[in-house]
């Protein structure tokens, strides 16, 4: 029964995405890389991040 509730959800998010992309018209591939291009600079400062954050547990723990 949980898998109803969430068929729903995605059909709902669905709808929602062709009527934006209705409703942009000609500019809905230039929003759409812009999306897509800002979740991957931030997707890459988390890594960034998560990677620099290891390697300074990591060189702490050789100075010990």
């Amino acid at each position: 029964m949980r898998i109803l509730p969430q068929f729903f959800m995605f059909m709902a998010i669905a709808v929602i995405a062709i009527v934006l992309g209705v409703v942009v018209g000609d500019y809905g591939a230039w929003y759409f890389s812009w999306l897509i291009g800002t979740a991957m600079i931030v997707l890459f400062a988390v890594a960034g991040g998560v990677l620099f954050d290891a390697q300074e547990k990591e060189r702490a723990r050789a100075d010990n």
